[in-house]
Protein backbone atom coordinates (compact mmCIF):
# COMPACT_ATOMS: atom_id res chain seq x y z
CA UNK A 1 0.00 0.00 0.00
CA UNK A 2 1.02 3.56 -1.04
CA UNK A 3 -0.30 6.32 1.17
CA UNK A 4 0.39 10.40 0.82
CA UNK A 5 0.14 12.88 3.01
CA UNK A 6 -1.22 16.44 1.53
CA UNK A 7 0.10 19.21 4.15
CA UNK A 8 1.61 22.43 4.70
CA UNK A 9 3.82 21.72 7.45
CA UNK A 10 6.62 18.98 8.17
CA UNK A 11 9.41 18.62 10.84
CA UNK A 12 12.57 18.45 8.27
CA UNK A 13 15.35 21.05 8.40
CA UNK A 14 14.84 23.49 5.57
CA UNK A 15 11.23 23.96 5.52
CA UNK A 16 8.90 26.59 7.21
CA UNK A 17 8.06 26.23 11.26
CA UNK A 18 6.36 22.70 12.05
CA UNK A 19 3.82 22.27 14.83
CA UNK A 20 1.99 19.80 16.67
CA UNK A 21 0.15 18.96 13.12
CA UNK A 22 3.42 18.13 11.36
CA UNK A 23 4.85 15.97 14.45
CA UNK A 24 1.62 13.91 14.32
CA UNK A 25 1.99 13.18 10.52
CA UNK A 26 5.38 12.71 10.75
CA UNK A 27 4.72 10.08 13.56
CA UNK A 28 1.75 8.14 11.64
CA UNK A 29 4.15 8.47 8.35
CA UNK A 30 7.01 6.72 10.56
CA UNK A 31 4.41 4.10 11.99
CA UNK A 32 3.15 3.31 8.61
CA UNK A 33 7.12 2.57 6.93
CA UNK A 34 7.40 0.13 9.47
CA UNK A 35 4.78 -2.03 9.14
CA UNK A 36 6.16 -2.69 5.24
CA UNK A 37 3.54 0.90 3.60
CA UNK A 38 5.23 3.42 0.94
CA UNK A 39 4.54 6.73 2.09
CA UNK A 40 4.93 10.08 0.20
CA UNK A 41 4.89 13.55 2.11
CA UNK A 42 3.82 16.56 -0.22
CA UNK A 43 4.47 19.86 1.76
CA UNK A 44 3.09 22.52 -0.15
CA UNK A 45 3.55 26.66 0.01
CA UNK A 46 7.04 26.27 0.98
CA UNK A 47 9.65 28.41 -0.12
CA UNK A 48 11.83 26.11 -2.72
CA UNK A 49 11.49 22.65 -4.28
CA UNK A 50 13.07 20.01 -2.44
CA UNK A 51 12.92 16.40 -3.25
CA UNK A 52 14.53 14.25 -0.20
CA UNK A 53 14.09 10.93 1.72
CA UNK A 54 13.99 10.61 5.11
CA UNK A 55 13.89 7.67 7.16
CA UNK A 56 12.23 6.02 4.34
CA UNK A 57 10.22 8.35 3.80
CA UNK A 58 9.73 10.32 0.51
CA UNK A 59 9.54 14.27 0.89
CA UNK A 60 8.23 16.64 -2.46
CA UNK A 61 7.88 20.43 -1.20
CA UNK A 62 6.54 22.64 -3.75
CA UNK A 63 7.15 25.83 -3.66
CA UNK A 64 4.44 28.72 -3.43
CA UNK A 65 3.90 30.53 -6.57
CA UNK A 66 2.21 34.06 -6.49
CA UNK A 67 -0.50 34.29 -9.11
CA UNK A 68 -2.48 37.59 -10.71
CA UNK A 69 -6.34 36.95 -8.96
CA UNK A 70 -7.46 33.69 -7.03
CA UNK A 71 -4.28 33.12 -5.90
CA UNK A 72 -6.40 30.45 -2.89
CA UNK A 73 -8.08 28.48 -5.88
CA UNK A 74 -5.37 28.64 -8.96
CA UNK A 75 -2.04 27.70 -6.12
CA UNK A 76 -4.60 24.81 -4.91
CA UNK A 77 -5.67 23.77 -9.03
CA UNK A 78 -1.67 24.05 -9.40
CA UNK A 79 -0.95 21.67 -6.80
CA UNK A 80 -3.35 19.42 -7.69
CA UNK A 81 -2.00 18.81 -11.18
CA UNK A 82 1.98 18.36 -9.48
CA UNK A 83 0.27 16.02 -7.04
CA UNK A 84 -1.68 13.83 -9.72
CA UNK A 85 1.19 13.58 -11.62
CA UNK A 86 2.98 11.74 -8.44
CA UNK A 87 0.16 9.30 -8.10
CA UNK A 88 0.03 8.59 -11.68
CA UNK A 89 4.28 7.79 -11.90
CA UNK A 90 4.11 6.11 -8.21
CA UNK A 91 0.57 4.08 -7.66
CA UNK A 92 -0.22 6.20 -4.46
CA UNK A 93 -3.72 4.52 -3.54
CA UNK A 94 -4.93 7.28 -1.18
CA UNK A 95 -3.87 10.68 -0.14
CA UNK A 96 -4.62 12.47 3.75
CA UNK A 97 -4.87 16.10 3.91
CA UNK A 98 -5.36 17.97 7.26
CA UNK A 99 -8.56 20.13 8.05
CA UNK A 100 -6.56 23.34 8.78
CA UNK A 101 -7.99 26.21 5.89
CA UNK A 102 -9.21 23.38 4.05
CA UNK A 103 -5.98 23.14 1.94
CA UNK A 104 -7.24 20.15 -0.38
CA UNK A 105 -10.40 22.67 -1.03
CA UNK A 106 -11.33 22.33 -5.12
CA UNK A 107 -8.53 19.60 -5.24
CA UNK A 108 -9.91 16.67 -6.88
CA UNK A 109 -7.39 13.32 -7.64
CA UNK A 110 -8.02 9.76 -9.35
CA UNK A 111 -8.04 8.12 -5.82
CA UNK A 112 -9.61 8.71 -2.44
CA UNK A 113 -9.13 11.74 -0.77
CA UNK A 114 -9.59 11.87 2.74
CA UNK A 115 -9.40 14.60 5.62
CA UNK A 116 -8.26 14.37 9.40
CA UNK A 117 -9.35 16.36 11.65
CA UNK A 118 -6.80 17.68 14.09
CA UNK A 119 -8.22 21.16 14.50
CA UNK A 120 -9.45 23.36 12.13
CA UNK A 121 -9.46 27.30 11.89
CA UNK A 122 -12.96 27.29 12.45
CA UNK A 123 -12.41 24.48 15.56
CA UNK A 124 -10.43 26.98 16.93
CA UNK A 125 -12.12 30.09 16.57
CA UNK A 126 -15.20 28.66 18.10
CA UNK A 127 -13.43 27.79 21.43
CA UNK A 128 -11.77 31.20 21.51
CA UNK A 129 -14.90 32.43 21.14
CA UNK A 130 -14.06 35.13 17.76
CA UNK A 131 -15.52 35.20 14.36
CA UNK A 132 -13.99 33.02 11.03
CA UNK A 133 -12.80 34.92 8.24
CA UNK A 134 -15.07 34.08 5.93
CA UNK A 135 -12.57 32.38 3.00
CA UNK A 136 -11.36 29.82 5.91
CA UNK A 137 -14.68 28.95 6.84
CA UNK A 138 -15.17 28.94 2.68
CA UNK A 139 -12.57 26.99 1.89
CA UNK A 140 -12.65 24.20 5.18
CA UNK A 141 -15.96 23.47 4.69
CA UNK A 142 -15.67 22.71 0.68
CA UNK A 143 -12.71 20.51 1.73
CA UNK A 144 -14.72 18.66 4.25
CA UNK A 145 -17.65 18.23 1.76
CA UNK A 146 -15.79 16.85 -1.30
CA UNK A 147 -13.71 14.68 0.98
CA UNK A 148 -14.22 10.99 0.53
CA UNK A 149 -14.12 10.28 4.06
CA UNK A 150 -13.49 12.01 7.43
CA UNK A 151 -11.33 10.56 10.57
CA UNK A 152 -10.42 12.86 13.48
CA UNK A 153 -8.44 12.74 16.41
CA UNK A 154 -10.70 13.11 19.03
CA UNK A 155 -14.49 12.74 19.36
CA UNK A 156 -14.69 16.23 20.56
CA UNK A 157 -13.03 17.40 17.80
CA UNK A 158 -15.85 15.36 15.52
CA UNK A 159 -18.52 16.16 17.22
CA UNK A 160 -17.85 20.13 17.41
CA UNK A 161 -16.38 20.39 13.77
CA UNK A 162 -20.01 18.57 12.25
CA UNK A 163 -21.79 21.23 14.65
CA UNK A 164 -19.77 23.99 13.13
CA UNK A 165 -19.92 23.32 9.69
CA UNK A 166 -23.37 21.79 9.26
CA UNK A 167 -21.92 18.40 8.53
CA UNK A 168 -23.89 15.16 8.16
CA UNK A 169 -20.42 13.10 7.48
CA UNK A 170 -19.78 9.93 9.44
CA UNK A 171 -16.57 10.63 11.29
CA UNK A 172 -14.69 7.85 12.41
CA UNK A 173 -11.98 8.60 15.61
CA UNK A 174 -8.59 6.97 15.48
CA UNK A 175 -6.39 8.80 17.87
CA UNK A 176 -2.83 10.32 17.68
CA UNK A 177 0.08 8.09 18.60
CA UNK A 178 3.39 8.74 20.02
CA UNK A 179 6.50 5.94 19.82
CA UNK A 180 6.69 5.27 23.40
CA UNK A 181 10.53 3.95 22.76
CA UNK A 182 11.56 7.76 21.95
CA UNK A 183 9.48 9.24 24.53
CA UNK A 184 9.86 7.17 27.49
CA UNK A 185 11.51 8.15 31.00
CA UNK A 186 15.19 9.18 31.08
CA UNK A 187 17.63 8.39 33.60
CA UNK A 188 18.94 11.85 34.58
CA UNK A 189 18.45 13.68 37.73
CA UNK A 190 15.40 15.56 38.26
CA UNK A 191 15.05 19.38 38.98
CA UNK A 192 13.13 19.56 42.51
CA UNK A 193 10.47 21.72 42.32
CA UNK A 194 10.65 22.07 38.31
CA UNK A 195 7.50 23.15 36.67
CA UNK A 196 7.54 23.04 33.14
CA UNK A 197 5.05 24.31 30.33
CA UNK A 198 6.33 23.68 26.61
CA UNK A 199 4.26 24.85 23.79
CA UNK A 200 3.05 28.16 22.03
CA UNK A 201 2.69 31.12 24.42
CA UNK A 202 -0.61 31.68 23.04
CA UNK A 203 -3.90 32.38 25.06
CA UNK A 204 -5.72 28.97 23.65
CA UNK A 205 -3.45 27.17 25.38
CA UNK A 206 -4.25 28.78 28.74
CA UNK A 207 -0.52 30.85 29.89
CA UNK A 208 -2.26 33.63 30.81
CA UNK A 209 -4.17 31.11 33.25
CA UNK A 210 -1.20 29.65 34.10
CA UNK A 211 0.40 33.03 35.16
CA UNK A 212 -2.45 33.60 37.80
CA UNK A 213 -1.68 30.19 39.07
CA UNK A 214 1.85 29.84 39.55
CA UNK A 215 1.63 33.10 41.87
CA UNK A 216 -0.61 31.00 44.05
CA UNK A 217 2.24 28.36 43.69
CA UNK A 218 5.05 30.92 44.74
CA UNK A 219 3.17 31.71 47.63
CA UNK A 220 3.68 28.24 49.67
CA UNK A 221 6.00 26.72 47.89
CA UNK A 222 9.80 28.66 48.18
CA UNK A 223 11.66 25.84 46.16
CA UNK A 224 9.75 25.86 42.88
CA UNK A 225 10.75 27.11 39.67
CA UNK A 226 8.48 27.35 36.18
CA UNK A 227 9.96 26.98 32.78
CA UNK A 228 8.47 27.96 29.79
CA UNK A 229 9.87 26.46 26.18
CA UNK A 230 8.22 27.71 23.51
CA UNK A 231 7.64 30.58 20.56
CA UNK A 232 6.07 33.63 21.46
CA UNK A 233 2.98 34.53 19.87
CA UNK A 234 1.08 37.91 19.58
CA UNK A 235 -2.11 37.60 21.89
CA UNK A 236 -5.33 37.60 19.09
CA UNK A 237 -7.00 40.31 21.26
CA UNK A 238 -3.88 43.09 23.34
CA UNK A 239 -2.49 42.98 19.76
CA UNK A 240 1.17 42.20 21.64
CA UNK A 241 3.70 40.03 22.94
CA UNK A 242 1.39 37.00 24.87
CA UNK A 243 5.14 36.70 27.37
CA UNK A 244 4.81 40.72 27.80
CA UNK A 245 1.15 39.88 28.82
CA UNK A 246 2.51 37.11 30.87
CA UNK A 247 5.19 39.01 32.52
CA UNK A 248 2.91 41.61 33.45
CA UNK A 249 1.07 39.21 35.60
CA UNK A 250 3.13 37.62 37.91
CA UNK A 251 3.72 38.55 41.28
CA UNK A 252 7.24 39.76 42.01
CA UNK A 253 8.27 37.19 43.76
CA UNK A 254 7.00 34.88 41.15
CA UNK A 255 8.61 36.76 38.45
CA UNK A 256 12.22 35.63 40.08
CA UNK A 257 11.33 32.21 39.77
CA UNK A 258 10.01 32.12 35.86
CA UNK A 259 12.53 30.95 32.97
CA UNK A 260 11.93 31.56 29.59
CA UNK A 261 13.26 29.34 26.23
CA UNK A 262 12.39 30.18 23.24
CA UNK A 263 11.79 26.87 21.10
CA UNK A 264 14.37 24.40 21.33
CA UNK A 265 15.03 21.65 18.76
CA UNK A 266 11.84 19.04 19.21
CA UNK A 267 14.66 16.43 19.28
CA UNK A 268 15.30 18.02 22.57
CA UNK A 269 12.26 18.72 24.28
CA UNK A 270 12.26 14.92 25.98
CA UNK A 271 15.19 15.96 28.04
CA UNK A 272 13.45 18.63 29.57
CA UNK A 273 10.31 16.78 30.68
CA UNK A 274 12.74 14.29 32.00
CA UNK A 275 14.25 16.68 34.04
CA UNK A 276 11.28 18.48 35.37
CA UNK A 277 8.71 17.47 38.15
CA UNK A 278 5.51 18.11 37.38
CA UNK A 279 4.57 19.49 34.09
CA UNK A 280 1.64 22.00 33.52
CA UNK A 281 -0.41 22.36 30.01
CA UNK A 282 -3.80 23.91 31.27
CA UNK A 283 -5.06 24.60 27.48
CA UNK A 284 -8.22 25.65 26.14
CA UNK A 285 -8.03 24.87 22.77
CA UNK A 286 -6.74 21.36 21.17
CA UNK A 287 -8.12 18.53 19.52
CA UNK A 288 -5.45 16.02 20.76
CA UNK A 289 -1.97 17.45 21.62
CA UNK A 290 1.00 15.71 21.02
CA UNK A 291 2.73 17.13 24.23
CA UNK A 292 0.18 15.69 26.39
CA UNK A 293 1.24 12.44 24.86
CA UNK A 294 4.90 12.96 24.87
CA UNK A 295 4.29 13.49 28.60
CA UNK A 296 2.30 10.70 30.02
CA UNK A 297 4.62 8.51 27.66
CA UNK A 298 7.72 9.80 29.58
CA UNK A 299 6.03 8.49 33.17
CA UNK A 300 5.71 12.68 34.09
CA UNK A 301 3.24 13.48 36.63
CA UNK A 302 0.97 15.89 34.31
CA UNK A 303 -1.64 18.78 35.43
CA UNK A 304 -3.84 19.22 32.58
CA UNK A 305 -7.08 21.41 31.50
CA UNK A 306 -10.37 19.49 31.37
CA UNK A 307 -11.66 21.01 28.59
CA UNK A 308 -13.52 18.77 25.48
CA UNK A 309 -10.82 15.73 24.52
CA UNK A 310 -9.32 15.69 27.66
CA UNK A 311 -11.04 12.86 29.16
CA UNK A 312 -9.80 10.95 26.01
CA UNK A 313 -6.67 11.01 27.05
CA UNK A 314 -6.51 11.85 30.86
CA UNK A 315 -7.80 9.77 33.83
CA UNK A 316 -8.41 12.35 36.45
CA UNK A 317 -6.70 11.56 39.49
CA UNK A 318 -4.93 8.55 37.90
CA UNK A 319 -2.65 9.92 35.17
CA UNK A 320 -2.79 13.40 36.49
CA UNK A 321 -5.18 15.87 37.36
CA UNK A 322 -7.38 17.28 34.74
CA UNK A 323 -8.52 20.44 36.01
CA UNK A 324 -10.55 23.97 34.79
CA UNK A 325 -7.69 26.56 34.40
CA UNK A 326 -9.82 29.59 34.96
CA UNK A 327 -10.45 27.71 38.45
CA UNK A 328 -6.79 29.05 39.74
CA UNK A 329 -6.74 28.59 43.34
CA UNK A 330 -7.95 24.79 42.61
CA UNK A 331 -4.94 23.98 39.71
CA UNK A 332 -2.63 25.75 42.52
CA UNK A 333 -3.74 23.58 45.27
CA UNK A 334 -3.36 20.27 42.68
CA UNK A 335 0.38 21.55 41.50
CA UNK A 336 1.24 22.16 45.68
CA UNK A 337 -0.07 18.83 46.42
CA UNK A 338 2.30 16.95 43.89
CA UNK A 339 5.14 19.47 44.65
CA UNK A 340 4.64 17.72 48.41
CA UNK A 341 4.13 14.22 47.17
CA UNK A 342 7.01 12.40 45.03
CA UNK A 343 5.65 8.83 45.44
CA UNK A 344 2.23 10.02 44.02
CA UNK A 345 4.13 12.05 41.11
CA UNK A 346 5.60 8.61 40.29
CA UNK A 347 2.38 6.75 40.74
CA UNK A 348 0.71 9.20 38.27
CA UNK A 349 3.46 9.46 35.92
CA UNK A 350 4.14 5.42 35.73
CA UNK A 351 -0.13 5.16 35.37
CA UNK A 352 -0.01 7.51 32.47
CA UNK A 353 2.86 5.64 30.74
CA UNK A 354 0.94 2.46 30.53
CA UNK A 355 -2.29 4.02 29.60
CA UNK A 356 -0.39 5.35 26.72
CA UNK A 357 1.40 2.16 25.60
CA UNK A 358 -1.91 0.38 26.23
CA UNK A 359 -4.14 3.16 24.03
CA UNK A 360 -2.30 5.17 22.02
CA UNK A 361 1.19 4.09 21.36
CA UNK A 362 2.57 3.91 17.97
CA UNK A 363 1.80 0.21 17.24
CA UNK A 364 -2.14 0.09 18.45
CA UNK A 365 -2.70 3.60 16.62
CA UNK A 366 -0.50 2.87 13.25
CA UNK A 367 -2.71 -1.03 13.01
CA UNK A 368 -6.08 1.45 13.17
CA UNK A 369 -5.19 3.66 10.30
CA UNK A 370 -4.24 1.08 8.19
CA UNK A 371 -7.47 -0.60 8.35
CA UNK A 372 -9.32 2.43 7.78
CA UNK A 373 -7.24 3.22 4.82
CA UNK A 374 -8.31 -0.18 3.62
CA UNK A 375 -11.47 0.36 3.87
CA UNK A 376 -11.38 3.80 1.95
CA UNK A 377 -9.32 2.42 -0.95
CA UNK A 378 -11.66 -0.86 -1.30
CA UNK A 379 -15.46 1.53 -1.30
Amino acid sequence: MHIAFLTSEYPFKGLTRSGGLGTSIKNLAKGLIAQGLKVTVFVVGQQNDIVSKEEDIQLICIAKKKHRAFNWYLERKRYQKIIQNHVDKQGIQLIEAPDWTGISAYMTFSIPLIIRLHGSDGYFCHLDGRPQKWKHRLLERTALKNADAVVSVSTFTAGLTKEIFGLKTVIRTIHNGIDTDIFKPFDVEVNPGQLLYFGTLIRKKGVLELAEIFNKVAESQPQCRLLLIGKDALDIFEKTSTLSLFQKILSPEAKKRVSYLNEVPYANVNEYIARSHIVLLPSFAEAFPMTWLETLAMEKALVSSNVGWANEMMVDGVTGYAINPKDHLLYAEKIIELLNDIPKCNRFGKAGRQHVIEKFSAEVITQRNIDFYNICIRQ
